[in-house]
């Protein structure tokens, strides 16, 4: 450890490193706070090469890595299961270059998400994907995950955005996978690294698609009486061949916290309210407003508000977006799962929720991106009783089986992590399973990135991850 943290502060300076078990505290988990493991040592490269240094020291001193950018991810992606030595890439966030004439920027994987939708301001651009954390997330984040956000029922999810990808590879190696052009012969490596949860390398440097912004925006609220309601509407809109930019759904739990953080004016007693928005064409988004009006009347919908001005809409948008932090002001603890269902199957998954939470003696708020049928249920508790975590950890269990078998799937946007890969040999194959660890193997053969996360173990990953049977000590630890 000495020889570990004498070099390390050789690499990027002593302000570069942390090791004192108070610092390391900060490091323990993500946003998935139920697994909890400090690293022995977090360090913050400035540059590539400082990164090839520090891996190429770490495989010398068979010591495990894994990268973090902010620490926003939900299934504990950046877990440093094992311990062994964290790659903070917060300090790299320095947008490289902006082509607004081929449509791309090249930005570094700290960069937060927003700044480069501040830096597009006025271009008459913007970079689409746009989570809830977007002013928090780092693009590097994103990548790892493949996140998604309110606007990727249009736009498509972060492998969409992504054009090429600067990568240190798990043996201090340096590859470039893709460009900035639009499609580069031979076999689609940038694709399959986006969403691997850092187990393939390590990026370093992003070349992202640029999207022109939309001449027009209608931005609309409706409010509904029931949950089921405003699921018929979600199934109405899409089944009239309307594809909007958003569409959002949040329950009466999640309103009244925005209520009493936003004082926006949300009815307190609605079951649901849906924020949808079409853009395109001036001549266009207004017939597509009123259609989606009519739609939603039709489910009947108590009302149908629109945004009338930018500032309108964008205090809307501002309410979704700051949806989970507003959870603070129900728990002081809660778990965000991230299933998918088939759009038509919304109203039954709800319904399933809301009999978990019964159950189980939880309270359980939704917020989601219905149009995809990618939900949230947002589990409340403390976390500094044992007993409310394993009733957590099971509620959660339930939900995301429930979407198994309602023909969806365990993660939209969220990722698998160390959260849910015991649910890995549901959704896939024995085949299917050796494949990925193959794949894994060609570019990380050691298995000294990232260790222990997305795949199971019983496929022959062979690393330790922390074992769900003992939530209550985990949580505590």
């Amino acid at each position: 450890m000495s020889e570990l943290l004498t070099r390390l502060t050789t690499i990027v300076g002593s302000d570069g490193v942390l090791a004192s078990p108070d610092e390391l505290l900060v490091y323990e988990c993500d946003g998935y706070v139920v697994e909890k493991k400090q690293p022995d040592v977090v360090v913050f490269p400035t540059t590539t090469k400082q990164v090839v240094e520090i891996v190429r020291l770490c495989n010398e001193l068979n010591v495990p890595f894994v990268p973090r950018g902010a620490g926003t991810s939900l299934a504990g992606g950046c877990l440093p299961v094992g311990g062994g030595v964290m790659i903070s890439l917060t300090r790299m966030k320095r947008i490289l270059e902006i082509n607004l004439r081929d449509r791309y920027a090249v930005v570094e994987p700290g960069l937060v998400n927003a700044h480069l939708t501040q830096a597009l301001k006025g271009t008459g651009y913007h970079y689409a994907p746009d989570p809830s954390s977007q002013g928090a997330c780092t693009i590097g984040g994103n990548f790892a995950t493949n996140s998604g956000g309110p606007h990727t029922l249009k736009y498509g999810v972060t492998v969409n955005h992504v054009l090429g990808v600067e990568v240190v590879m798990p043996d201090a190696t340096v590859v470039q996978l893709g460009g900035p052009t639009e499609d580069v012969p031979g076999y689609d490596l940038t694709g399959l690294f986006v969403g691997s949860e850092g187990t393939l390398g390590i990026c370093t440097k992003m070349i992202v698609r640029l999207t022109r912004d939309p001449a027009a925006y209608r931005t609309m609220l409706g409010v509904f009486e029931t949950v089921d309601d405003a699921t018929q509407a979600i199934s109405a809109i899409i089944g009239a061949g309307i594809v909007p930019a958003a569409l959002e759904m949040m329950d009466q739990g999640i309103v009244q916290a925005l209520e009493e953080a936003f004082h926006f004016g949300f009815p307190l007693d609605a079951g649901a309210v849906l924020l949808i928005e079409v853009d395109g064409l001036e001549v266009a988004v207004d017939e597509e407003a009123q259609k989606i009006i009519a739609l939603c009347t039709e489910a009947k919908a108590r009302e149908v508000r629109q945004a009338n001005t930018p500032k309108e809409r964008q205090l809307l948008w501002k309410c979704r977006k700051q949806a989970f932090g507003a959870i603070g002001r129900l728990s002081p603890s809660y778990c965000t799962q991230d299933g998918v269902v088939p759009r038509t199957k919304l109203p039954g998954i709800l319904r399933f929720i809301i009999d978990v939470a019964q159950r189980y003696q939880l309270k359980i708020v939704n917020v989601f991106h219905a149009g995809d049928g990618n939900i949230h249920p947002i589990l409340l508790f403390d976390e500094r009783d044992a007993d409310q975590v394993q009733r957590v950890l099971e509620a959660s269990d339930e939900i995301l089986n429930r979407c198994i078998d309602l023909g969806g799937s365990v993660t939209g946007e969220h990722g698998i992590g160390v959260e849910k890969i015991s649910f890995m040999n549901r959704l896939f194959s024995p085949a299917d399973l050796a494949v990925m660890q193959s794949i894994r193997d060609c570019f990380n053969p050691d298995g000294r990135c990232s260790p222990g996360k997305m795949l199971p173990t019983a496929a022959g990953c062979g690393n330790e991850h922390i074992p769900r049977a003992t939530p209550g000590k985990r949580a505590m630890a």
